[in-house]
């Protein structure tokens, strides 16, 4: 048995126990034996396992937990798409990240599988700030994050409202879809629509723009569809003003379970005045990643559009 199933094994087997002694979900459990462990109550099996094999072997706890509950806030971000977001961070950071630590905001952490991904592939070379309404959600992200020793700190607060965080050099997130239902909080927003609802995912992109150094990155998971909905010009109208457009990257769409949950990749840059905007957007689709050769080709593509840039 790998590693990562032994530890699976350690925290399901635990989780259940807490569930049928303790009359509180199997996600809870879960929670319940990662603290238990993080105190010293219970013995600790992943001493000698590598970081991504304690965050998978949480991961896949957390994701049982989600499916048995099936709450609509509580989504996870897939490791492959955690890759790729930490792949494209690793590139328009190279230089910096050779000689300095790159500071990382996830304004929509959830159990900060996206965030934890990018930092265990870029290992040492961040620093992290992670914002979650969810208390249970944030508690999880929590003590994966210190069972995986990753520097995070941690608000819980609904990240629309007013951030004590200093700007960062990057920010990556898999963006909440749907209406945001805090109209007076949304009327402080450019991207506030002129009638009925906001959309929740159209002012985290403000929110995050105005938490990135001037020069800085954003890496967003958007819905497939962001452009062709009836709030887009005015979308359209707040990145033409503030932002440049980097890339947008098409995912594979076996990796959703229906067109209506299809996610492209989004680079967007921060307007500075001492930088200058792409020559060209990179367009690109990933495809089926079973399919290496494509992939290859896919990679090489980023690496000819990057030297061009």
């Amino acid at each position: 048995m790998e590693k990562f199933e032994q530890i699976f094994s350690y925290i399901n087997e635990k989780a259940e126990k807490y569930e049928q002694s303790e009359s509180i979900s199997f996600l809870e459990g879960v929670l319940q034996s990662l603290e238990n462990i993080l105190d010293e109550k219970d013995t600790w099996i992943g001493k000698d396992a590598s970081k991504e094999e304690i965050r998978k072997a949480i991961q896949i706890a957390i994701l049982k937990g989600m499916r048995k509950t099936s709450q609509p806030n509580h989504q996870m971000t897939p490791d492959t798409l955690g890759i790729l977001v930490g792949y494209f961070v690793e590139q328009f950071y190279e230089d910096q990240l050779k000689n300095s630590q790159l500071s990382v905001l996830d304004p929509a952490l959830g159990t900060g599988n996206l965030l934890l991904t990018v930092m265990n592939l870029l290992d040492g070379k961040v620093s992290a700030t992670g914002i979650e309404v969810d208390e249970l959600l944030i508690r999880l992200a929590a003590d994966t994050a210190e069972l995986i020793e990753q520097p995070v700190v941690l608000y819980h607060q609904d990240a629309l409202q007013k951030m004590l965080v200093d700007p960062v050099d990057a920010v990556v997130c898999d963006l909440p879809v749907g209406y945001y239902p805090n109209e007076e909080v949304a009327l402080d927003y450019e991207l506030c629509a002129h009638e009925g609802m906001s959309y929740a995912h159209h002012l985290f992109i403000e929110q995050s723009m105005n938490h990135t150094k001037d020069g800085g990155y954003l890496f967003l998971l958007i819905p497939a569809n962001l452009f062709e909905t009836e709030q887009a010009k005015d979308l359209h109208k707040f990145l033409k003003k503030h932002a440049w457009i980097q890339a947008v990257i098409q995912l594979p769409e076996n990796l959703f379970a229906s067109k209506a949950h299809e996610k492209s990749l989004l680079i967007i840059q921060k307007q500075s005045k001492t930088l200058r905007a792409p020559r060209e957007v990179l367009l690109a689709k990933v495809p089926n990643m079973s399919n290496k050769q494509a992939l290859s080709m896919f990679f090489e593509k980023v690496q000819v559009w990057k030297k061009n840039k």
